[in-house]
């Protein structure tokens, strides 16, 4: 049995956390994990991609394309770069932002129209407004741990073993917060 999970987004929205919060849960339950983070320039708002790899043996943390089980974007362009990887049948969980690459803030290019609806052709597809529900918990900054929730809702891990993942990860002073997330992500 192996597993593929793709986290992608934009520098600054949280990826990282995400990852560990899943790498965590993951090797907490015994399976092999293996994270292989990849940014392109993530200070300066550029893409973002973490790769998630569980199972039995796992040997490499790269996924092909075709290969992700499930993509967790935490932005609409994001979530379309990432498609290829996706294999037929998988689950993209998207979150319904756009973030303006720099071609389309200096003007060199437009942010594309009708995002999800491709993705839908192609994915079990699970869009919602993220920052939206974080925002409803007390902070924007809690969007990563929303589409940790709605993650975990696509799994068959018990959402008890996440919520003591985010108990054991998260910082003290943002836990509250970022498990009132989980429970919006969650709920979705």
């Amino acid at each position: 049995m192996q597993k593929n999970i793709m986290i992608v987004g934009v520098g600054g929205q949280g990826t990282l956390l995400a990852s560990r919060i899943l790498g965590n849960l993951l090797t907490s339950r015994g399976y092999d994990v293996k994270v292989s983070e990849v940014h392109g320039m993530s200070q300066r708002g550029g893409s973002v991609v973490t790769y998630v790899k569980y199972g039995d043996k796992i040997y490499s943390p790269i996924i092909d394309k075709g290969e992700a089980d499930i993509i967790l974007a935490f932005e609409r362009l994001e979530a379309l770069r990432a498609l290829p990887y996706l294999k037929e049948g998988g689950v993209m969980i998207v979150n319904d932002r756009a973030v303006d690459p720099m071609p389309v803030i200096t003007g060199a290019a437009v942010y594309p129209e009708g995002i999800l609806e491709e993705l839908a052709k192609h994915a079990k597809l699970t869009a919602l407004d993220a920052l939206a529900l974080a925002e409803g918990v007390g902070s924007g900054k809690a969007v990563n741990v929303v589409l940790i929730g709605v993650l975990a809702k696509n799994t068959d891990i018990p959402k008890e073993e996440w919520e003591k993942t985010i108990r054991e990860t998260v910082p003290p002073k943002f836990l509250e917060i970022n498990l009132a997330a989980f429970e919006k992500g969650y709920a979705q």
